[in-house]
């Protein structure tokens, strides 16, 4: 009972803390045959390792540390976000879910590739934009294909790396090779590669063979001298791009936990610039983030940069009217 002339407070106590499941919160959907969704997030954690000890590297666990982080990248759905000008759903009635991980199969790496493409395939039947949170770089492979009869697409990278090898110790599908996969892939049109820099992986046959199928290599020091307007000028409009973003390839004071750094790198004025250009001159119809080491993360900084360039995509996407 409340004596006269005193005030309710707020209880002493508040709910436990916890970190979220989901990105986000978002309703989690397991059940890819009964998707509905305008939005799907789906890890991927595992590819196609060249040793048996990149059979469970760290990267596995990038999903999951993008996912605890994501707090720090967008405080609330009701929070006003200045580089999207506004709430990141604006509003409006947009389904995202969270489709959990792709399972493994440690005795059956093929068997990891087949369920990640179905994965896929699914959310794009669905009608759901996916956003991919990998795992290493040969985890975009399964994802290409699933893509299959919906193109021409428009490839865009962000990388470090040239990523055209052929294969390594037998491997045709491990992360130095996506780019060489995407190439023989028909529904795969134009490529642009954005940030090279450093010496890589990435030997003279592997660059002529990108040059000789026409990619654009864009490196960084040419980036940093032209700047993100001129780039996104050389990409025609109107056409269906997907964005996959290799953590390397990004300037490594906001991305500093990747097996690969190299000083230089994208910046994140950059990569917003991107993104809101991509999504703003035709259709992102896909991304990932791939290549995050979180045990050699600083302050979570690169799960938190992986969670803002996924805001920036979403809280575009959504003013562009893309679900509408």
């Amino acid at each position: 009972m409340r004596r006269k002339g005193t005030k309710m407070t707020d209880s002493l106590t508040t709910q436990p803390k916890r970190e979220f499941q989901s990105f986000h919160d978002f309703p989690i959907c397991t059940d890819l045959d009964t998707l509905n969704a305008d939005i799907a997030i789906l890890g991927i954690p595992y590819g196609d390792p060249y040793s048996m000890d990149e059979a469970s590297n760290d990267q596995v666990n990038a999903p999951t540390s993008i996912r605890r982080y994501c707090e720090r990248a967008l405080r609330g759905l009701d929070r006003w976000d200045f580089d999207i000008g506004g709430t990141l759903l604006d509003g409006r009635p947009i389904k995202v879910v969270d489709c959990g991980d792709v399972r493994g199969d440690p005795n059956d790496l093929a068997s990891n590739r087949q369920r990640a493409e179905t994965a896929v395939r699914k959310i794009l039947a669905a009608g759901a934009l996916p956003i991919i949170l990998g795992g290493d770089h040969g985890i975009p492979i399964p994802v290409f294909r699933a893509y299959e009869g919906r193109g021409p697409l428009t490839l865009v990278q962000v990388d470090a790396h040239v990523d055209w090898r052929d294969h390594m110790n037998g491997v045709h599908e491990g992360l130095s090779s996506p780019i060489r996969r995407a190439s023989e892939m028909d529904h795969i049109g134009e490529i642009y590669q954005i940030g090279l820099r450093a010496a890589g992986s990435g030997r003279a046959e592997e660059v002529q063979a990108a040059l000789g199928y026409g990619a654009v290599l864009i490196p960084d020091i040419e980036l940093q001298s032209v700047g993100m307007d001129a780039v996104l000028d050389r990409i025609p409009d109107g056409g269906n791009y997907y964005l996959t973003i290799d953590a390397d390839g990004v300037d490594p004071s906001i991305m500093p936990a990747v097996a690969g750094p190299a000083p230089g790198g994208v910046t994140y004025p950059q990569m917003r610039q991107l993104i809101h250009g991509l999504v703003g001159k035709g259709r992102v119809v896909g991304m990932d983030i791939v290549e995050i080491t979180p045990s050699r993360d600083v302050n979570g900084i690169t799960a938190i940069t992986a969670g803002r360039f996924i805001c920036n995509l979403i809280g575009r996407a959504v003013r562009e009217g893309y679900f509408d």
